[in-house]
């Protein structure tokens, strides 16, 4: 196993909410009992259908809620949100910087970079995915990245309030930071090298995947230790972006697991 050493961390001040002071709304069920569940959250104002507020009471406890029709409910949301009878109005989290994220990490953590993508339900489906596989978080680029809205939130499922997201101004920066704190980084490519199956992704890990249609950025590339795939039939030369990542994570997750 490959083992670079790494250095202790300072815990950052003065962080601020994500996407600024504006709140949002989180809509469906998974999505607002996890913001519920979670203590960093505050809740300005909760709404759910009378069937829905009596099916989850443990959950809401004694967070106030306006018991509204479904009609209502939707008239509050943007146009098509699936709501399944409850949403919150909430307050944005802290941003998360890279030194929150790398207290967590172990000398066996594993880290999805994504390098421009912009999709919110891309996003939301990677976040996930990294919760269900343990990652200990998500690195998104500063710009070109969706905002945690509610359609993120949904796709999250719950993950976006327990897996960091973290923007960087810099990935390129903050690519060679993992390096510092001993990660090995692996760039998922269609022209990679290794199937990821071959490689022993055990160790502090880093898979960095690229914008939908687009892949990963050149400079983004050079600073990959190595270029990976992931073997796909003739039928279909690549995965989504999302389904990419979870097959990385699940993979990073068996060799962990067979230790």
């Amino acid at each position: 196993m490959r083992q670079r050493p790494h250095r202790p961390h300072r815990q950052p001040a003065n962080r601020q909410p994500r996407g600024g002071h504006q709140s949002v709304w989180l809509y469906g069920r998974h999505a607002v009992v996890a913001a519920l569940a979670n203590p960093d959250r505050r809740i300005e104002r909760l709404f759910a259908t009378r069937e829905m507020a009596d099916r989850l009471k443990a959950e809401i406890g004694k967070t106030d809620v306006a018991i509204v029709p479904r009609e209502d409910l939707a008239q509050r949301l943007p146009a098509g949100a699936v709501h399944q009878g409850i949403a919150a109005l909430v307050a944005p989290l802290e941003e998360p910087m890279l030194e929150d994220l790398l207290a967590r990490c172990s000398d066996d953590a594993l880290v999805l970079a994504l390098d421009q993508v912009t999709d919110p339900h891309n996003v939301g489906a990677i976040l996930r995915s990294a919760a269900a596989f343990g990652a200990a978080g998500v690195v998104v680029t500063d710009r070109h990245a969706p905002a945690d809205t509610g359609v993120l939130a949904k796709a999250a499922s719950g993950a976006l309030e327990v897996v960091p997201l973290v923007r960087a101004v810099n990935l390129a920066r903050t690519l060679d930071q993992l390096k510092e704190a001993g990660f090995w980084r692996y760039g998922l490519d269609e022209r990679g090298e290794a199937p990821i199956g071959t490689l022993d992704l055990r160790g502090r890990a880093c898979i960095v995947l690229g914008a939908e249609g687009e892949g990963l950025r050149r400079l983004t590339t050079e600073k990959c230790d190595r270029l990976i795939t992931i073997p796909t039939s003739a039928a279909l030369a690549a995965l989504n972006v999302s389904n990419a990542a979870a097959v990385a994570a699940y993979e990073w997750a068996r060799q962990r697991q067979s230790v």
